[in-house]
């Protein structure tokens, strides 16, 4: 399948399926209500990830990739709907992250493809499965680091001839694309559940095969979808080390500082599609040069990161001084 037919596949049924969500008012069999969490104050129906998988599955199973990818993200977005409708245990939920996780690395990779390094990975892509539920949260967002890190991955991939890699990343850009039709701020419908932790996965998923294929190094997908990816784990990190209960929903991601800031969902999502598309230029292009060059790219972006990153902790840092100066005064 070409790209150009998984693109029309993928895009134009997530298009269809949420206008048609949205226009017949079955938006809300599944709500996204405010919580510790949130970044909105009204109830959005969360049912953009049916309309993601409704047009990316089915572009993925008929484009030639491993069975196992959309089998296994069909799985989840069917366990994660659950979830997004009535709750499920945790213990449910991670089952089912660790079983696609499993089966990806036991039926998607070449056996033995992986050796001591298997438990390893096996963790890597139930995180990469959670960090994009983490980042999910304001507007824009996930559905832009979808699009840009899954074109970037078939952009690599077409680099090399490997046309069913390409047209099953493209599927899944393009499916990105059209919810972005109805999430860029103001939003009318969220991603939830159902959306994010499948993408996840096809993010880990798509990022091991092209590996295991020779088309990029193992680095390139974490890079590609860098600014989740840092993200979440300096969060996470930063949260067990002040002993806080980490599981817990809350509002202190980068990206929700900065919404809190005053930026807004809008600046937000653009600042973060700067630092998207600057990650992913710079592994495709790091990716085909020798060691020394690639670690001297991969440098460069880490220091970008880190600039912004502390850019965010001064201002945040100002910001709670002068909340706390304006409670005490009153």
């Amino acid at each position: 399948m070409t790209g150009l037919v998984a693109a029309v596949l993928g895009g134009g049924v997530c298009f269809v399926v949420l206008w048609w969500l949205l226009r017949s008012g079955r938006a809300a069999i599944a709500l996204d209500r405010p919580n510790e969490r949130s970044l909105h104050s009204q109830p959005i129906p969360r049912v953009g990830g049916l309309g993601i998988m409704a047009g990316a599955l089915p572009a993925l199973a008929v484009s030639g990739v491993p069975w196992v990818l959309p089998t296994a993200a069909l799985m989840l977005s069917v366990v994660s709907f659950a979830d997004d409708r009535k709750g499920l245990p945790i213990g449910m939920r991670f089952g089912a992250h660790f079983a696609a996780a499993a089966a990806l690395l036991a039926l998607g990779l070449p056996a033995g493809h992986l050796g001591w390094w298997l438990p390893i990975v096996a963790v890597a892509v139930v995180w990469m499965t959670n960090l994009y539920n983490f980042m999910d949260g304001s507007d824009g967002l996930a559905g832009g680091m979808a699009l840009f890190g899954f074109g970037a991955c078939a952009v690599a991939a077409q680099s090399v001839g490997d046309t069913a890699l390409a047209a099953g990343a493209v599927g899944i850009a393009a499916a990105a694309g059209a919810f972005l039709v109805f999430n860029f701020h103001p939003a009318r419908v969220f991603m939830g559940d159902a959306g994010s932790i499948p993408l996840g996965f096809l993010a880990a998923a798509l990022g091991l095969v092209g590996w295991a294929r020779g088309h990029w190094p193992l680095w390139f997908p974490v890079v590609v979808f860098g600014p989740f990816a840092a993200d979440a784990t300096v969060t996470l990190l930063r949260r067990m080390l002040r002993g806080e209960r980490f599981w817990r929903p809350h509002r202190t991601h980068y990206y929700q500082r900065l919404v809190q800031l005053g930026w807004g969902h809008r600046r937000t999502a653009l600042a973060a599609y700067g630092l998207m598309v600057l990650s992913a230029a710079a592994a495709l292009v790091a990716k085909g040069q020798g060691m020394g060059l690639q670690i001297l790219l991969l440098a460069a972006l880490a220091v970008v990161y880190v600039a912004a990153g502390i850019a965010v902790d001064t201002a945040w840092g100002r910001f709670v001084r002068s909340q706390a100066a304006n409670g005490a005064s009153h």
